[in-house]
């Protein structure tokens, strides 16, 4: 299948749709779907890569999504199903007919074939376990085997390996021979005679060497092996810190089991990111734009729940300063304030700290040293506005000491939020909670309580 053409996309100029389906063409497409034009609907898919057709299949409703694949039948292909989302997935598979499932599966590479199924239910497990030929059925089962978010569940079992005492023209005669080389490939993997690997070769090293050139000769200098236990996030981890491109993966015994390539290891890395997007924003990992209403609602509503028991705590406090609101009006209209550019300026630090963990810049060596630049960030922030919102204060209400009060508090709480948002994903993460699940809550319900406290008990002190 070819990558999409210009015809079939927006506006090239525009490089915020430069990769969008263009709106004409899905109304195409939905139109063949609609009287039942095969040619034409085939005609209209052939030139868009795997990953657009996932993207129409995701966009579309599920009415139009079966009519579809249904008219599409035997052209649809597996690249297309490693490429949808996860929940479209399972409805797709559900409508496909048995054997174009299996040629569709038939098609896929291990890694991706046991990607497919770790996300689906048992019945449809077994439904693609069903389609694939029997060595191959038993090495998704052995991978499936291996601890979730594991190497082992990320590799691939394809891999090209030669002996460590071979030449460049063996490999290559030998490579020559094979009818199932792997689509793509980086390396050659050299191993003993007891399958451990002991170095591996860039292909394009190979190549340019000549045929009597031993392959020890030009292998890489940094090999890097993955255990087949390791956390993904661990391998992900490698890939970016060492520049890898691919790395072989070794069982308990040290022994050859598979290899992990780059776009596996991005692809890991995205996922991750995407979580603690997520994650910070309150929702399940696993929801997407494709859910249904009850799912989505279903999901969202416990951490609604956590916010509205801390809303509720923030507002215990303001009812201890009852008699100060009633008797100065102007604290109901700026408490707000404060609280609100704690919350931000927490959450600016968050996300800086929840980035600096995943990515392992943030450390015990350093965790002093990005807590006090946070503290002093905050309180020149805090400076800064107390100035402007002081002023406001002032002139506002005609009372300087409230403008004091205000600005005052504002710098107080500035550097609380910058606090917060660093020691706290710190914190929770030794303690081995993620932290980008459960900061937000705790430095928002700080920022809160500590704005309305500090605000309106200074204004007690000094207004009353």
């Amino acid at each position: 299948m070819t990558t999409g053409t210009e015809d079939n996309r927006t506006d090239p100029s525009r490089d915020d749709d430069v990769y969008a389906l263009d709106r004409r063409t899905v109304a195409a497409i939905l139109y063949a779907v609609d009287v039942e034009d095969r040619e034409k609907l085939i005609e209209l898919m052939e030139p868009l890569h795997a990953a657009d057709i996932a993207d129409l299949l995701e966009q579309i409703n599920p009415y139009d999504r079966a009519r579809l694949i249904r008219l599409y039948d035997r052209e649809f292909d597996g690249d297309i199903l490693s490429e949808l989302d996860d929940s479209v997935r399972e409805e797709v598979i559900g409508v496909l007919r048995p054997d174009v499932l299996a040629e569709a599966v038939r098609e896929m590479e291990s890694d991706d074939v046991v990607d497919l199924l770790e996300d689906l239910e048992e019945p449809q497990q077994e439904a693609v376990l069903e389609a694939l030929e029997a060595s191959e059925r038993i090495a998704a089962l052995q991978a499936l085997a291996y601890p979730e978010n594991s190497a082992g569940r990320l590799m691939q079992r394809e891999v090209v390996m030669a002996p460590d005492h071979w030449t460049v023209g063996q490999a290559i005669d030998y490579m020559r021979s094979q009818d199932d080389l792997p689509e793509q490939f980086y390396h050659v993997v050299l191993v003993d005679p007891r399958l451990k690997p002991v170095a591996q070769v860039m292909l394009g090293k190979l190549m340019a060497a000549r045929r009597d050139t031993k392959l020890l000769d030009i292998a890489e200098d940094e090999f890097h092996i993955i255990p087949v236990d390791q956390d993904e996030e661990d391998v992900a981890y490698a890939f970016n810190q060492y520049h890898l491109i691919s790395a072989p993966v070794v069982d308990s015994d040290k022994r050859l089991v598979g290899v992990i390539t780059i776009d596996d290891a991005m692809a890991v890395l995205d996922e991750e990111i995407e979580e603690d997007m997520l994650r910070l924003a309150g929702v399940s990992d696993d929801s997407s734009i494709s859910d249904s209403v009850a799912a989505t609602s279903r999901r969202r509503l416990p951490w609604l729940a956590v916010n509205l028991c801390t809303a509720i705590c923030a507002s215990l406090v303001i009812s201890q300063f009852e008699a100060a609101i009633e008797q100065i009006v102007a604290l109901a209209i700026l408490m707000p304030i404060v609280a609100s550019m704690g919350g931000n300026a927490g959450t600016q630090s968050l996300t800086v700290a929840v980035r600096a963990l995943a990515t392992r810049d943030l450390t015990g060596s350093n965790v002093a040293r990005v807590i006090r630049r946070e503290l002093l960030v905050g309180m020149l922030n805090g400076l800064c506005f107390a100035i402007v919102l002081g002023t406001v204060g002032m002139m506002w209400f005609e009372s300087p000491l409230l403008g004091v009060v205000i600005g005052s508090a504002l710098v107080v709480n500035m550097i609380i939020a910058g606090f917060a948002g660093t020691v706290v994903p710190v914190v929770l993460d030794r303690l081995g909670v993620d932290p980008a699940l459960a900061s937000g809550t705790f430095v928002t319900t700080t920022t809160d309580v500590m704005g309305f406290f500090i605000f309106l008990g200074l204004a007690s002190v000094v207004l009353l």
